[in-house]
């Protein structure tokens, strides 16, 4: 797995996993929507933590700087 994100989409995946998980715990989301956006925060989180999205590689994308 080469890494295929770059800082700012690593960040920006992490902060919405926060955020949603705030969102759930102060009861601001709940049932189907809370499990939905969970979901996908966790898969954020854990590729914002790893810095390769499994969605980017068949399009040959990337956001990592070019030097």
């Amino acid at each position: 797995m080469k890494p295929n994100m770059g800082t700012a989409d690593r960040i920006i995946r992490a902060v919405f996993a926060v955020a949603v998980a705030v969102l759930y715990f102060t009861n601001v989301i709940s049932g189907t929507l809370a499990i939905i956006l969970g979901i996908l925060a966790v898969v954020f989180l854990a590729t914002s933590f790893l810095g390769f999205c499994p969605l980017y590689a068949p399009f040959n994308l990337s956001t990592i700087k070019k030097e």
